[in-house]
């Protein structure tokens, strides 16, 4: 995607919360017509040849090691999860292509993937459907305020930053909630998706940067530019993540921090969990680095580790999510651009009325993940991890 730098616009007082979501609209006729032609041309144009090397380390030991459905949204197609034997990091393979992605993309659709870890709706405007809710709910635990307020504070140092910008910000809840912490920072934005334009508009964030970090024309026009970059639950959507992590080094000064959270694909949920784990997040997640792979590609680049652990990165939802996406897997299919028609109101009503039937389910699976969450926090039961950096 070609990077669009958005001119700054002024801070309206006051102005930091997004207008309310409305419904999401009909999928239309066009959308739909425009889906089934690509489906009637195959799926080889969905995907990139198979690896036979581990995209990390350059390894031909790989395993299998898993095989799922899109879960949340029911769309077409089985994607595979590889590991390698040597570093175990593991990745998509085959990988979505570039088409691949927009095609799965459900944008504006209810139970969308926000692609920070979780499917939340609302993100994309788009509240329907009692499943939806719930999925909405139950999965955006970690974009409540308490916990991003917490990462905010988690940055070393008594200073105050001048400028820091968030990669991946979608509608800019961090620089919203940061902002609280440091009053005085600028806060910017960076999404591959037009969310942070509107994020700019209703004033949580100074400038938005529409595309990749990694595009060589963002890149150089925001090289050396910022005393802090985050990334929350970035790295895993990204085709490259060793060329993000040099992007965001480049944007950074001297001596600046750079702040990672990722989902810990060696965590004890991932593998009690299997294809239920919500940070496998398939379709979406092209990636899963293991934390000594990202700490030793920081360091390759003479990066100072400040901080590295799993306590602060835990997000109590693993039973919950995984009621959720078991859920998603029997109720009748909800409404989808590949769909050759909208789910008749007899199929709305029988996955409204099972939904329901779940909640005590439901309730009891968040209510463990709430009891638990203080034992697994600094175990192998976390099921994230962060990592704080500073540039030479």
């Amino acid at each position: 995607m070609r990077a669009c730098v958005v001119a700054v616009r002024p801070r309206a007082p006051g102005a930091v919360s997004m207008p309310p979501s409305p419904l999401a609209p009909p999928i239309s006729p066009l959308r739909r017509a425009a889906r089934a032609a690509e489906l009637a041309r195959g799926a080889d144009h969905f995907h990139e040849p198979r690896r036979e090397d581990c995209p990390w380390c350059g390894s031909r030991r790989l395993r299998t090691r898993l095989r799922t459905p899109d879960l949340l949204r029911r769309g077409p197609g089985v994607f595979v999860l590889d590991e390698c034997r040597d570093c175990a990091h593991t990745f998509q393979n085959p990988r979505l292509t570039a088409e691949g992605r927009a095609f799965y993309d459900c944008s504006g659709c209810s139970g969308c993937y926000d692609g920070s870890g979780c499917f939340a709706p609302e993100a994309h405007g788009a509240v329907t459907g009692v499943l939806d809710r719930l999925t909405a709910r139950v999965l955006a635990a970690r974009a409540t305020r308490r916990r991003l307020r917490a990462a905010a504070r988690a940055l070393p140092g008594r200073g105050e930053p001048e400028s820091w910008l968030d990669v991946g910000t979608g509608d800019a809840g961090f620089p919203l909630v940061a902002r609280q912490v440091f009053p005085y920072t600028s806060f910017d934005g960076l999404d591959a998706t037009p969310r942070v334009v509107r994020a700019r508009d209703a004033g949580r964030v100074e400038e938005a940067h529409v595309g990749r970090l990694t595009d060589p024309a963002l890149t150089a026009r925001l090289r050396a530019r910022y005393d802090v970059v985050s990334m929350f639950h970035h790295l895993p959507r990204t085709p490259d993540p060793r060329a993000e992590l040099r992007a965001a080094l480049a944007v950074l000064r001297p001596g600046g921090h750079l702040l990672i959270d990722l989902p810990d694909p060696r965590s004890a949920p991932a593998r009690l969990l299997g294809r239920h784990w919500a940070g496998h997040g398939q379709p979406h997640h092209l990636h899963l680095p293991r934390p000594a792979n990202v700490r030793a590609e920081l360091e390759s680049h003479g990066c100072t580790i400040l901080a590295a652990g799993r306590r602060a990165a835990h997000v109590p939802h693993d039973l919950s999510a995984a009621v959720l996406l078991a859920l998603c897997g029997v109720l009748p299919a909800g409404d989808a651009p590949w769909r050759p028609a909208p789910p008749t109101l007899l199929r709305r009503g029988v996955r409204a009325a099972v939904t329901y039937a779940a909640l005590p389910v439901l309730a009891a699976a968040l209510t463990l993940d709430h009891l638990l969450a203080p034992v697994a926090r600094g175990t192998c039961l976390a099921n994230g991890y962060r990592i704080i950096a500073r540039t030479p």
